[in-house]
């Protein structure tokens, strides 16, 4: 019997999530950055792809957020399939897309950049038929069109259903 593929630096990086979904932001966020530094901007884009999609979640500012979503956003770009399947078998590389682009249209649109947010949403819309027909598809398709209508709206309220709105 073969043993699974193992990659410490995901289960840091699942270990600081988890402690960020507890309640616990203030020191998920210091895990997540203590491991970006070493990681670094060189470093594995999946590592750093995922990283700062879920560090991006542990501010309620949205301009910090909206920092390392862009470098979420800009790892991804370098992430191939392989990598991605490499970690879990079911991942697709084009299934992040539609969640990236949907949380920086949401920090776009918090900031009142209202423009920037409908191409984020747009962008977004355009990889939604990666999404799994599941909960996880169901509720990105969900939360695409709650942004839409706040930007449509000008509304800049954070989001009730936005990761972190609790924190």
């Amino acid at each position: 019997m073969t043993e699974p593929h193992t990659d410490p630096t995901m289960d840091l990086i699942v270990k600081a999530v988890t402690t960020g979904r507890s309640g616990n932001t203030d020191d998920a966020r210091t895990q997540l950055l203590d491991l970006w530094k070493v990681i670094r901007v060189s470093g594995d884009p999946f590592h750093r792809c995922t990283l700062a999609h879920y560090l991006a979640d542990l501010y309620t500012d949205p301009a910090q957020a909206l920092a390392w979503d862009v470098r979420a956003l800009d790892a991804a770009d370098a992430v191939s399939e392989q990598r991605a399947q490499q970690h879990h078998t079911s991942l697709h590389i084009a299934g992040f897309y539609p969640s990236l682009h949907l949380n920086l249209a949401d920090n776009y649109r918090r900031l009142g950049s209202f423009d920037t947010a409908r191409e984020h949403l747009d962008a977004a819309r355009e990889h939604t038929s990666a999404l799994p027909a599941d909960p996880y598809g169901e509720l990105i398709r969900t939360a695409l069109d709650g942004v839409a209508t706040a930007v449509e709206n000008h509304d800049t309220t954070p989001r009730a259903s936005a990761p972190g709105a609790t924190a």
